[in-house]
């Protein structure tokens, strides 16, 4: 569904406006800005939001928002040369995803970051299980589910992780 002014999409969308697109319950709801973006742009945030819709009957409304969206942009994203270690390897909290401009952007960047490490180093297959593991109905919290499925959490995590983005390719 497209929307015709700001207020329609937060309305529709849960109230916030930073966001090209948003899913709900039954739609995806697209902003007014939506019309403007290129192909290229437009075909990430559809997917991005497919994943969301498509996951939507097997996600706990009290996921962990690093792994919703990382995941949600690991199906849709571009992979792009990895960045420093110091930068990305920080797994975003919750909280992190209720801000505004770069800080919102960089939530989503470390998500996305995580998500592209765990497919690297364990395979998609194991990002899956994680997914359902730590976002599925009763999941238990997330270093449980990481540890479950990973064999990592905590420090032993951030650390693969950091070598992993300084590694090259």
């Amino acid at each position: 569904m497209t929307t015709g002014t700001d207020e329609e999409f937060r309305a529709l969308a849960g109230g916030r406006q930073e966001f090209a697109a948003a899913t709900t319950v039954d739609r995806i709801v697209f902003a007014p800005g939506a019309a403007a973006m290129g192909p290229g742009a437009l075909r990430i945030v559809l997917r991005h939001e497919l994943f969301h819709y498509a996951s939507r009957p097997v996600t706990a409304a009290d996921a962990p928002w690093c792994l919703t969206e990382g995941v949600a942009d690991y199906v849709s994203r571009p992979r792009t040369p990895r960045p420093a270690p110091a930068d990305m390897a920080v797994l975003p909290a919750n909280a992190d995803f209720q801000v505004t401009g770069p800080a919102l952007s960089l939530a989503y960047d470390r998500a996305w970051w995580f998500a592209r490490f765990v497919g690297s180093r364990f395979g998609d297959p194991v990002l899956r299980r994680l997914y359902l593991a730590a976002c599925g109905a009763g999941h238990p919290d997330l270093d449980a589910a990481l540890t479950a499925t990973l064999g990592l959490a905590g420090d032993a995590l951030t650390t693969a992780w950091r070598q992993w983005l300084a590694a090259a390719g």
